[in-house]
């Protein structure tokens, strides 16, 4: 998750920093979503997000980059997906979180994964991206949101299920039935009594399918 998922004591990277300050070039040319920059301040490409401006609980202002680990294996002839619960009371997710200096999506992914949940990817060309998008993420702001890319990885048919735990920021890290989003959806209100993350749901029901026409 990322660092946005916080301790009280928590203070974002850029606290005290204004946007009209920040060298914005740079950002834009690495974005994985364009943005646009109006009078020194970030605009949210996905338009406006209904929680106003400020750096809300994101580190940066403008884009802040994540990776989300979307891990699928297949036993008894059906589909499961990895999910943990987070402890920040906002249901339940992908592993996933900020992507740090220096590291691509994949490393990203691969590491929220063995922090998140104990499981360890050894082969990274498994380790497939979908299209990086904004995600509405509760968290985020008009002037600080969250980008990510989905990480599939596709652990192919085994005997069983990997053995996986919550662990740093995630409470349980659990394998769920996955045929579709909806069916994912109502395994975890029914089993958990949970939701998926809000800034996961348009992610997974494009990657998973939904039961709705």
């Amino acid at each position: 998750m990322s660092t946005a998922a916080k301790a009280d004591e928590w203070v974002a990277a850029e606290a005290g920093i204004r946007p009209e300050d920040v060298d914005w070039g740079p950002r834009q040319a690495r974005a994985f979503v364009p943005f646009e920059v109006v009078n020194g301040r970030p605009v949210c490409p996905a338009g406006p997000t209904g929680r106003g401006g400020g750096l809300g609980d994101m580190d940066w202002w403008g884009e802040n980059q994540m990776a989300d680990a979307v891990v699928f294996a297949r036993v008894g002839g059906v589909r499961w997906l990895l999910m943990v619960e987070r402890s920040d009371g906002l249901g339940w997710a992908a592993p996933g979180g900020g992507v740090e200096d220096g590291e691509s999506w994949k490393e990203a992914a691969v590491r929220e994964l063995a922090e998140e949940a104990g499981l360890g990817i050894t082969d990274p060309g498994i380790c497939l991206p979908r299209r990086p998008r904004v995600v509405d993420d509760p968290r985020g702001t008009d002037e600080a949101w969250p980008a990510t890319v989905p990480v599939v990885i596709d652990l192919g048919t085994l005997e069983q299920l990997p053995d996986v735990t919550g662990l740093s920021d995630a409470r349980r890290a659990a394998w769920f039935r996955a045929v579709s989003y909806d069916g994912l959806a109502r395994v975890l209100q029914d089993e958990r009594g949970g939701t998926v993350f809000q800034a996961h749901t348009e992610m997974l029901t494009e990657i998973l399918g939904s039961d709705r026409t």
